[in-house]
């Protein structure tokens, strides 16, 4: 079995995070592993507390994963401070850890702040560079570029301006009223190219950025080109939207596990 390792922060709610990593990793085949950035105390309606990882713990956790099963792929998710940052940064170098998905997450679903000030440079300098692809919405993409992004023409500048800078490939995620849902990958020496899908109508967003970069990381792991990896994700995506769950006084999540189906779960006699 393949396997994909997720570096990220805690969702009590279920929706986001480490918790749906591994259901998104588990769904899409591969076998998930962790290591926890920071225990964070939200829902669906907001952030209430963060408590970071102590970057000695954190990179002990990254020691015992790559020194037993070595991931196929690794997403990186939400990490708040300098130090934390370096330390992955650090072991992913050090290891010589492959396909690299960079949720660049600054901003929850809610609108709440999730990255200090000062860490935006070490993220930029020392995580961005490493990455196989980055995956920003637009608030994030505009924050990564310095740029405004109002149309597709926009997204497409963007883009270009982040994959040279860090010398990756660039998802800039449509959505926030720019292009409904679709994405646009921009690629270092290849043709820019559209990812259309139809815009789900569910207001229940919660986890949409984990979700996909966690469903890319697992198409890598399992020897998708990127191109291929994207759109399987989507599609994963589009059909755990589809399926319409609604939990939470909030921005709910999605069902993780819409095209996961055995007797244990549907309650067949005799299991």
């Amino acid at each position: 079995m393949r396997t994909a390792l997720t570096i990220a922060g805690t969702d009590p709610s279920g929706g986001a995070g480490i918790q749906a990593d591994i259901k998104t990793m588990t769904a899409n085949g591969v076998f998930a592993l962790t290591a926890v950035t920071a225990l964070v105390a939200q829902n669906t309606t907001g952030v209430k507390s963060i408590r970071e990882s102590t970057p000695d713990f954190l990179a002990q956790q990254l020691d015992c994963v790559f020194t037993d099963i070595f991931p196929d792929a690794v997403k990186t998710g939400m990490v708040a401070s300098v130090p934390l940052i370096e330390v992955i940064a650090d072991k992913l170098t050090e290891y010589r850890a492959k396909n690299i998905v960079v949720d660049p997450v600054m901003v929850a679903t809610s609108g709440d702040r999730l990255i200090s000030e000062d860490a935006l440079d070490a993220l930029k300098s020392r995580l961005l560079p490493l990455a196989a692809v980055l995956t920003p919405n637009i608030p994030e993409a505009e924050i990564l570029s310095g740029q405004t992004i109002r149309t597709p023409e926009d997204m497409l500048r963007a883009a270009r301006t982040i994959g040279e800078a860090y010398g990756c490939a660039v998802l800039c995620k449509g959505g926030h009223q720019v292009n409904d849902a679709n994405d646009l990958l921009w690629q270092p020496g290849r043709e820019e190219r559209w990812l259309c899908s139809k815009r789900v109508d569910n207001p229940n967003t919660h986890g949409t950025g984990c979700t996909l970069s966690s469903a890319i990381a697992s198409n890598l792991a399992k020897g998708y080109n990127l191109e291929s990896a994207i759109e399987r994700a989507k599609r994963y995506i589009f059909g755990a939207l589809s399926a319409m769950l609604d939990l939470g006084h909030g921005s709910g999540p999605m069902d993780h596990m819409f095209d996961l189906h055995s007797g244990f779960i549907e309650g067949e006699d005799g299991l």
